[in-house]
């Protein structure tokens, strides 16, 4: 301090002065500029992944679903219905589809990861909704518990996907399918977004935590293995029964036909 006070009215004091101010507005300027130039190439990056699902979306969407999104009289709006919704339908083949008369089906996709990420920006563009998910942001091995998982999914899906998720009928010939095989973000996706007939699972009935517990319940089935032999969907005795009955009965009336013939 006194080496300061001692110079501060020599002549270079006030050059050297604005010398460092000048440096420290100069890196000030630096450090911010560095900051927002992430920003601004994510902001572009992201109009151009949104103008490229645009494309997609009236090449291979408009046609059911309006040019503007809006929806008609074949197909729904997508306004507002979010990115989760998109990849869930688009990703597992289900979107597009050649007959809106029936229900979509899991199949292979028709676009690849990028357009679908291209699609699922645009469609969020035009409205707040549900964000996508990837597969490892789903942590269901960590943070998912097996045995909650199993009561959540029996009270809660067990009636329409059956108790070991091999999917089941429903009324007016809809169905609710497997949940084996499928990618853990899509099921996530599935909870929230209720694609079809499938009710919406938002975070106050079903928290995230419990979404990760029925997630690796489901991957916990899937390797399960088959001590008695062929599954036949395992949904218990009824199929079981059925099939002896049906075999069976044949049998037998295959044996009552023998035995006729052979007494004449």
């Amino acid at each position: 301090m006194k080496f300061i006070s001692k110079y501060r009215r020599h002549k270079l004091a006030t050059p050297l002065l604005l010398l460092f101010a000048l440096f420290g507005i100069g890196l000030t300027f630096s450090v911010a500029s560095a900051t927002e130039a992430p920003k601004a190439v994510d902001a572009a990056a992201r109009s151009t992944l949104i103008e490229e699902g645009q494309q997609i979306f009236l090449k291979g969407c408009s046609s059911c679903h309006g040019l503007n999104s809006e929806g008609g009289a074949v197909a729904p709006s997508l306004i507002g219905v979010g990115a989760a919704s998109v990849d869930f339908q688009v990703a597992t083949g289900r979107m597009p589809m050649q007959d809106m008369s029936q229900q979509a089906m899991r199949k292979a996709p028709v676009y690849n990861e990028e357009e679908v990420a291209a699609l699922a920006a645009y469609v969020a563009s035009l409205a707040p909704g549900p964000r996508a998910y990837t597969n490892e942001e789903i942590t269901w091995e960590r943070d998912g518990n097996t045995a909650d998982g199993g009561e959540l999914f029996r009270n809660n899906c067990a009636m329409c996907h059956n108790f070991a998720g091999q999917g089941g009928a429903l009324s007016q010939g809809k169905y609710a399918p497997t949940v084996m095989g499928v990618e853990a973000r899509h099921i996530y996706e599935a909870m929230i977004t209720g694609p079809q007939a499938m009710p919406v699972f938002n975070d106050k009935i079903i928290t995230p935590e419990e979404k990760l517990s029925i997630i690796k319940w489901i991957k916990a089935a899937e390797v399960e293995p088959q001590l008695g032999g062929a599954s036949l969907g395992r949904v218990g005795p009824v199929t079981e029964g059925l099939l002896v009955w049906t075999l069976g009965l044949g049998l037998l009336v295959g044996v009552a036909v023998w035995l006729a013939m052979k007494a004449r």
